[in-house]
């Protein structure tokens, strides 16, 4: 819980992060959080590879910008989801800048046992706030991605699959993806 003396969090406050930590602000308070382990980290590059090659490029069924942990300021917010994907009709060229100001059409976040809360409830609301209309949860461990759709200002999950089931899911039902490789075998004992 925040103390009332405290005051908000800026984006100045994100310059000072180490490089160890990715910073973000929630509701007014900065979050600092450590690199994700390596299932995570190789859950979220072997997904946004997928969905990056088959639509980050300008012809069909393309027509995105799929980014990897963008800086995304909504507000008085700064979030950095593990994927962020904007149909390029809404965002023409990627700007300069080391942050983007417009909302993604669709995030994905993979969840670590230690930020699944943030990401399934702050994020969640400040993603919908804005106006995201697609929101995945992928988790490693349990090897599950969930899908939901913004519907009334609220997520509605529309879908839900299991580690090596194709995938044909809103905002990509254009192509199956297989999750096969999404997830990283579990260690031996």
């Amino acid at each position: 819980m925040r103390e009332l003396s405290k005051k908000p969090a800026t984006f100045a406050d994100l310059e000072h992060v180490p490089e160890t930590m990715t910073g973000q602000i929630i509701e007014g308070e900065l979050i600092l959080l450590p690199r994700p382990a390596l299932p995570h980290a190789q859950t979220a590059s072997n997904a946004g590879g997928d969905v990056n090659a088959r639509f980050g490029r300008s012809g069909p069924p393309g027509g995105w910008w799929i980014l990897h942990e963008p800086e995304i300021h909504l507000g008085a917010d700064a979030l950095v989801p593990d994927l962020a994907g904007w149909r390029r009709e809404r965002l023409l060229t990627l700007p300069r800048e080391a942050f983007l100001t417009l909302a993604p059409d669709w995030v994905m976040e993979v969840l670590s046992p230690s930020t699944a809360s943030i990401d399934r409830i702050s994020k969640a609301r400040l993603y919908a706030r804005a106006g995201v209309k697609w929101l995945w949860f992928v988790d490693p461990l349990a090897c599950t991605i969930e899908i939901n759709r913004l519907e009334a200002g609220g997520w509605l999950r529309c879908a839900a699959f299991g580690a090596g089931e194709p995938v044909r899911a809103e905002p990509f039902e254009a192509v199956e993806f297989d999750t096969s490789d999404w997830f990283a075998p579990a260690p031996s004992e």
